[in-house]
């Protein structure tokens, strides 16, 4: 690609910046009409963001699923799921020093293995905290009023709740793209 050539500035020949008045300024441009755009993205960004919700909506109810049951074992039997380790011997003293591949085992019971139970707390945590950027992107983009972002937020936080909200949202979303395909053309 060749660019045409321009002559060098000469800047003995440019204007005094301190010279210049609103007069030697070209006009502003025709201001944007007064009516603000129905959406606050194009088609393909308002699917991008939908989708990108979707899976994250899933992932985190599949993730609070698991927490759940995970809170269920642990304060109602006391048993926490670990991968690896070696067993003390607390509950069973014969069983001490035997190798641990991956169970159901009290506190305290397996040393040196991964607590499975706390990764799925740390998991589900930092996937609620992209749900909500997921959320608050699509929130955004539809120009929708704040009580639907909090409806969206308390989906990761309810067990199936962010399965129906999830649904809800989707159907919700293509309707009032289909219902307005003039707003979300921009550029």
């Amino acid at each position: 690609m060749s660019h045409p050539q321009s002559e060098p500035v000469n800047p003995a020949e440019l204007p005094d910046p301190e010279q210049i008045t609103e007069a030697d300024l070209p006009p502003a441009p025709p201001r944007p009409s007064g009516t603000q755009r129905r959406f606050g993205g194009t088609n393909r960004q308002i699917r991008g963001a939908l989708t990108f919700y979707k899976i994250c909506a899933w992932l985190t109810g599949i993730l609070l699923l698991l927490l759940v049951a995970e809170m269920v074992l642990k304060y109602g039997f006391n048993l926490e799921l670990f991968a690896g380790g070696t067993r003390v011997g607390l509950e069973d003293a014969s069983a001490a020093g035997a190798t641990n591949v991956l169970g159901f085992h009290p506190a305290g019971e397996i040393v040196d293995g991964i607590n499975i139970s706390l990764l799925i707390l740390i998991v589900h945590g930092w996937m609620y905290v992209v749900y909500l950027l997921a959320s608050f992107r699509l929130w955004s983009l539809m120009r929708w009023n704040g009580m639907r972002l909090l409806l969206m937020a308390g989906g990761g936080v309810v067990p199936f709740l962010s399965f129906i909200v999830e649904k809800q949202i989707h159907r919700q979303t293509v309707a009032e793209v289909q219902a307005h395909p003039e707003a979300v053309r921009r550029y």
